[in-house]
């Protein structure tokens, strides 16, 4: 370590990031001999979970995939249902699942954002010594997330893990109070997000730059796509959801038990901005200005400003969920489309066999669920393709660009160390959730 043009460094479990991975880099005489990021999580084995089941059970028990994307996972499971079996959705409920999709964005997003992107922008190593030196940082972020939890458990019954949430719609909408008080408690949180704006406008984000591929839902509608669309790429491609696998062709890697993925290059990026680079007009007025602000302008190539990009997601997905729940309190809600529970779901929805893929734009990017069905609605095939998987190898190759260039500026290992977490940590991975596969090798 005493010669920074010759080191190694071996991260084990990186932390704020959520699952288990680890950061390998050995330079020789300046130049960059192994650079890879290790994810060490073992397989999570939903698919296999899943197969013999009900199409009607499966969004209960792929929402457990991850506690921060519940909602997310859900609504994939069941647009992938739903396309399975032939059933369109009504367009309250597609309405519906849109603000859960916003709220979920602001969920996850004020979460990376403050608690464990802002501890490397403000110069602390964790996000506790932030109560101390930063108090009213850390009581707005608690107060913001507060917020949106209530207007969750007030929508589908908790926060975490969705309840109400079905094929078809749901089992309970929200009454006319439930919608007072969520629009209440969001135009409550837009000081809070006026203040967060201030925060990030004032932070010194790393400057680096790595042009990629970056790929989100594109759509030819007016609306920020994040439910429905069509698979898009920076580079034009544009693919129907269906084909899914022709954009993310998964590959295995020997240091990773999550498979890596590619489309029209050697790596591609996916999440706040990928969206923001492909979607940037569609953006809500009130978020493109704060992009401004923070000096935003697609494309987006450093990507230690995904963070910033996760904000104005923010500003966007509030404006929206308030519009959205305005509309519905004035134009009123249809109760005769509640599902009563406990009602044998086949009684009241055709099941037939088929096949349906499910694609929807979560936190940290595009979501892909596939099912196969057969005619009593049992699944029998099953395919979950996260968007921390796609984002691995494109991180990988973040990091192999951006090692040679800190040993140009005569960084320290310890500083390029810190840096390369950072790196990760802007990706917002959601580690355990991409561990797919199980490679088995026989023996004797």
């Amino acid at each position: 370590m005493n010669d920074t043009r010759s080191f190694s460094l071996n991260v084990e479990y990186l932390t704020r990031v959520e699952g288990h991975g680890n950061i390998v880099v050995n330079v020789r005489t300046g130049m960059l001999e192994e650079c890879r990021l290790e994810i060490v999580e073992a397989p999570r084995f939903f698919e296999g979970m899943l197969k013999g089941r009900t199409i009607f059970e499966a969004q209960h028990i792929t929402s457990r995939i991850c506690g921060i994307c519940a909602c997310g996972h859900t609504l994939a499971s069941l647009q992938a249902a739903e396309a399975a079996i032939g059933l369109t959705p009504s367009p309250q409920t597609l309405r519906l699942r849109e603000l859960l999709l916003h709220l979920e964005n602001l969920d996850s997003h004020l979460l990376h954002i403050y608690l464990l992107a802002a501890p490397d922008l403000l110069g602390v190593p964790s996000f506790a010594p932030l109560i101390t030196s930063h108090e009213a940082v850390v009581r707005r972020a608690l107060r913001m997330k507060k917020a949106v939890n209530e207007v969750c458990d007030r929508f589908v019954g908790r926060h975490v893990h969705p309840i109400t949430t079905v094929i078809g719609g749901f089992t309970r909408l929200p009454r006319p109070a439930d919608l007072e008080a969520m629009a209440n408690l969001l135009e409550g949180l837009r000081p809070d997000m006026n203040a967060t704006l201030d925060l990030l406008a004032s932070l010194d984000f790393p400057t680096f730059e790595r042009p990629t591929e970056y790929v989100a839902l594109v759509s030819d509608g007016a609306t920020y796509p994040l439910l429905q669309g069509d698979i898009g790429s920076s580079t034009g491609a544009r693919l129907p959801k269906t084909e899914y696998r022709r954009a993310t062709n998964e590959f295995i890697v020997p240091h990773s038990t999550a498979k890596h993925t590619k489309w029209n290059g050697p790596s591609y990026a996916v999440g706040a901005r990928a969206r923001f680079n492909l979607n940037h007009a569609k953006l809500h007025p009130a978020a493109r200005q704060a992009a401004e602000t923070l000096g935003l302008k697609p494309p987006i190539h450093n990507p230690f400003l995904n963070t910033a990009a996760q904000f104005v997601e923010c500003v966007h997905g509030l404006e929206e969920s308030i519009r959205i729940v305005r509309e519905f309190q004035v134009q009123g809600l249809d109760y005769g489309e509640e599902f009563t529970p406990g009602v044998n779901e086949q009684n009241r929805i055709p099941v037939h066999a088929g096949s349906g893929v499910g694609a929807v734009e979560v936190p940290r990017g595009i979501l892909y669920h596939h099912y196969e069905v057969d005619e009593r609605g049992i699944i029998r095939r099953v395919n979950c393709i996260i968007p921390t998987g796609q984002n691995l190898n494109n991180i990988e190759q973040d990091m192999r660009a951006l090692v040679p260039t800190l040993v140009a500026e005569g960084r320290t290992p310890e500083e390029i160390q810190h840096r390369l977490e950072m790196l990760v940590r802007a990706y917002d991975p959601c580690i355990s959730c991409s561990a797919h596969f199980l490679k088995v090798q026989c023996v004797g």
